[in-house]
C-alpha cells in the first residue's frame, strides 16, 4: 500500500487525515513540530517536522524513505486589516502556509519524479479563491499555493505525478489556536471587525463539521483518478467557489453583500 507523509498532523485535518487514511490501508508518515502529541496516532512511523526549517524537512523527508504520496497541511491563521497586520507576522505566516508546502514539494518531487509516479495534495481553502475582509494576508496565502499548484499540475503530470488542491470551507478546527488578530479592538476597523463576528455567529459556524468531512475528501479524491484536481469541501465551499466562478467581479461582490448583509 502507499506511504503518505502527512504535515501537521497534531490536530485538524491532518490528524483526521492521518486516521482515516490509516483505516483504509495506507502506511502514515504523521508529522508535527512537536511529535509527543501524535503518540496516539495510528501510523508507521511518527515524525518531528519543522515545514519552516530546512534541516528539519531534509531530515524528515531522509527518514520517511519513499513517499507515495504528500498532503501539505500544516498552516496557520492570520486576521486583521491590511493596513495594519505587522510586517513581520505577515512573513511569518507565509513561512508557514507558502513556503512549508514549496520545501515539501521540493524535497519529494525528485523521487516521485524519477520512480514516474506520486501524488501531491495541498490543503488550500475556499480563501484561497476569494478573499474575505480581514483576512486577506491568510487568503494571500492560500491563492500562493493554489498558483503554485496549478502550475505544478501541469509541470509534474509529464513525470506521472497528481497534484490535488483540497478547497475547504468552515470547519471546526484548532487553527484558532494558532490565529492571531491585529488592529481589530479599536478604530478604525473595530466596527467591520463586530460586524464580521456578528455575520460569522448568524451563518452558524459554531455548529460546523469537524474535520472528518475533509479527511474523508482528501482520501477519496486521492483514490479517484480523473481529471478533475481541485475539490471544494463543504456545502459553504461549493456555494460560493461556485458562485465565484459564475460571476464577474461586481456581480459576485453585490451578491456577497447581500447574502452577507453587509453594509461596510
Amino acid at each position: 500500500m502507499a506511504r503518505v507523509l502527512i504535515t501537521g498532523c497534531s490536530t485538524g485535518f491532518g490528524r483526521a487525515t492521518a486516521v482515516e487514511l490509516a483505516t483504509r490501508g495506507y502506511e502514515v508518515v504523521a508529522t508535527a513540530r512537536r511529535p509527543e502529541t501524535l503518540a496516539d496516532v495510528d501510523a508507521a512511523a511518527r515524525l518531528a517536522l519543522d515545514v519552516t526549517d530546512d534541516a528539519s524537512v531534509s531530515a524528515a523527508v531522509a527518514a520517511a524513505g519513499t513517499v507515495d504520496v504528500l498532503v501539505n497541511n500544516a498552516g496557520v491563521g492570520i486576521g486583521g486589516p491590511i493596513e495594519l497586520v505587522p510586517m513581520a507576522e505577515v512573513r511569518r505566516v507565509f513561512e508557514t502556509n507558502v513556503f512549508g508546502p514549496l520545501r515539501m514539494m521540493q524535497a519529494v518531487l525528485p523521487q516521485m519524479r524519477a520512480r514516474g509516479s506520486g501524488t501531491v495534495v495541498n490543503v488550500s481553502s475556499v480563501s484561497g479563491r476569494v478573499s474575505a475582509p480581514l483576512a486577506g494576508f491568510y487568503a494571500a496565502t492560500k491563492y500562493a499555493l493554489e498558483a503554485m499548484s496549478e502550475a505544478l499540475h501541469v509541470e509534474a503530470a509529464h513525470f506521472g505525478i497528481r497534484t490535488i488542491v483540497i478547497e475547504p470551507g468552515f470547519f471546526k478546527t484548532n487553527i484558532s489556536e494558532s490565529h492571531h488578530d491585529y488592529g481589530v479592538e479599536s478604530p478604525p476597523y473595530d466596527e467591520l471587525a463586530n460586524t464580521m463576528n456578528r455575520l460569522e455567529s448568524e451563518l452558524g459556524r459554531a455548529a460546523a463539521p469537524g474535520p472528518e468531512v475533509v479527511a474523508t475528501a482528501i482520501a477519496d479524491a486521492i483514490e479517484t483518478p480523473g481529471e478533475v484536481w481541485r475539490f471544494p469541501v463543504g456545502t459553504d465551499a461549493q456555494m460560493v467557489l461556485g458562485a465565484r466562478a459564475s460571476m464577474d467581479d461586481v456581480t459576485f461582490e453585490k451578491a456577497m453583500r447581500e447574502v452577507l448583509n453587509l453594509d461596510w
